[in-house]
């Protein structure tokens, strides 16, 4: 197991701006490396905040077309509220705009950088990114070298647009489910690990954050968890698909909305993967021995996961390092501190996922030093 979170007792000159001015001390390749001077940073920042803003950098709230309005998120970013935002539908233009002038707000208050991310994989990213260029489906994609050109498209309109954090790729097996179609690399298991698993590494390389979805499969269910609870009855077949993906170094991996039933080990009993702590916690960090950032799926409008009290508290204790768009980030953060103050055992959980992010941040570039 990887040291993140030894205690360390120094001081450290940081400057929390958005972009760097000189070469990046630190890169994406640093995450899982143990150095007592990357320690010694991310405690350093971590440091300077105070619960609430700790708690906020697990928060991530969304923007664009679909998301939420510019005034809002100007305002969760004044209170310190948010650690990211992931944008939705929207022109290239508008993204960056938004993006600059959220990240002068920080500046000028000298607060943490936000962390901005986008579901940019290639099904999807012409409708993320309106203008950009068609890269296709991710279905389309049949082997490394083409994979790699479809990568270098995304991460150089991402880059641009000032996004450090793509949602992509997906490992579900299936084309055929309701929620996945065309962005599943198909029905061979095999293929799927070879190509998610190139797209993740050349992602990375480019100074991108990729991220493996949704664990534990999508792609053999039947129905969407935009719209309904969804089922594993019985083994969970896809799982494996994630031993490569971790051991070769993904950074992130995002849990979906889906229910486990009729599986002795690992039925949720009743609630959605992203809030259960047997699959979060007992599974992919214990058992698969992950060590990334584990993110929920939207908490907002999927209707697996809606009709639950207090979705977001409940895909923190299970796990989760970042919320993604709770419907009130501001609940969601007193609801947090309500329960760390009561469970010395999930406070201390709620600082080892601060400090990921915190670390994450650092070696994205994010907070420069």
């Amino acid at each position: 197991m990887i040291p993140f979170f030894r205690l360390t007792f120094c001081i450290v000159l940081l400057s929390m701006t958005s972009h760097a001015q000189k070469a990046p001390k630190y890169d994406l390749q640093d995450f899982y490396k143990y150095t007592s001077e990357l320690e010694c940073t991310v405690d350093s920042v971590f440091n300077t905040l105070n619960d609430r803003q700790k708690v906020a950098q697990m928060i991530i709230t969304s923007g664009g077309e679909i998301g939420k309005s510019e005034a809002t998120i100007k305002k969760l970013v004044l209170q310190n509220a948010i650690g990211g935002v992931v944008y939705l539908k929207g022109h290239k233009k508008k993204h960056t705009e938004n993006i600059t002038t959220l990240n002068a707000i920080t500046t000028k208050n000298n607060t943490i950088p936000l962390l901005f991310s986008m579901d940019a994989e290639p099904s999807l990213f012409s409708s993320r990114i309106k203008g950009a260029r068609n890269v296709g489906k991710t279905i389309d994609i049949k082997n490394e070298k083409q994979s790699d050109s479809v990568v270098n498209i995304i991460n150089l309109e991402l880059r641009d647009i000032g996004v450090h954090h793509n949602y992509a790729p997906v490992l579900d097996i299936s084309s055929n489910n309701e929620a996945i179609k065309s962005r599943s690399y198909g029905s061979n298991k095999d293929t799927v690990i070879q190509l998610a698993n190139q797209f993740i590494k050349c992602t990375q390389e480019g100074g991108i954050i990729a991220t493996a979805k949704h664990f534990p499969g999508h792609g053999l269910v039947k129905g969407d968890t935009h719209k309904q609870s969804v089922y594993i009855d019985g083994p969970l077949q896809e799982v494996d698909n994630y031993k490569k993906i971790i051991e070769d170094g993904v950074l992130s991996i995002m849990v979906a909305h889906i229910t486990i039933k009729n599986n002795k080990e690992y039925d949720t009993e009743g609630l959605p993967s992203s809030c259960s702590r047997k699959i979060i916690t007992g599974l992919l960090k214990e058992k698969m021995g992950f060590r990334g950032i584990i993110i929920s799926d939207a908490l907002n409008i999927m209707k697996a996961v809606t009709i639950l009290d207090n979705a977001p508290l409940l895909a923190s204790k299970a796990g989760c390092d970042l919320i993604l768009m709770p419907q009130n980030e501001i609940e969601t953060i007193n609801t947090i501190l309500a329960e760390m103050k009561t469970d010395a055992i999930y406070k201390k959980q709620v600082i080892q996922s601060v400090k990921k992010i915190l670390r994450l941040k650092i070696c994205a570039g994010v907070i420069s030093l």
